[in-house]
């Protein structure tokens, strides 16, 4: 899915967000390479001046450790085990020197995540 985006122009400083929705974790490494190779396209496309937001759901976990990536995020993300797609994002951020924005600030474990398993789990 192509990711929608919206700008905000203001005095101190211009602003883009884009509204991304990733491949899940059952996809094929081709698929996700093809949709992070066009997320890129959008952010290399955004002004370096301009602050840079990505929303939506990167079908990526994120664990509580975040040893060797301090720059990146936080230690409130989900649990101890980081899915495929976590490592990717994770990469990600780093190259583009973005925030993980839900690894920053404590939330009750319910609002760190958006599906579960029929299972419960």
């Amino acid at each position: 899915m192509t990711p929608r985006s919206a700008k905000f122009r203001s005095k101190q400083s211009n602003m883009t967000i884009k509204v991304c929705y990733g491949p899940t974790n059952d996809s094929s490494e081709e698929r996700k390479d093809e949709y992070y190779e066009e997320v890129q396209r959008v952010i290399d496309e955004i002004p370096e001046r301009d602050m840079k937001i990505l929303i939506g759901d990167f079908n990526a976990k994120v664990r509580r450790n975040n040893q060797g990536k301090e720059n990146v995020m936080g230690v409130e993300g989900l649990g101890e085990v980081a899915n495929e797609n976590g490592a990717h994002f994770k990469s990600f951020c780093s190259a583009n020197n973005l925030d993980i924005g839900g690894t920053l600030f404590q939330h009750k474990i319910i609002h760190k995540y958006t599906w579960t398993l029929p299972s419960g789990i």
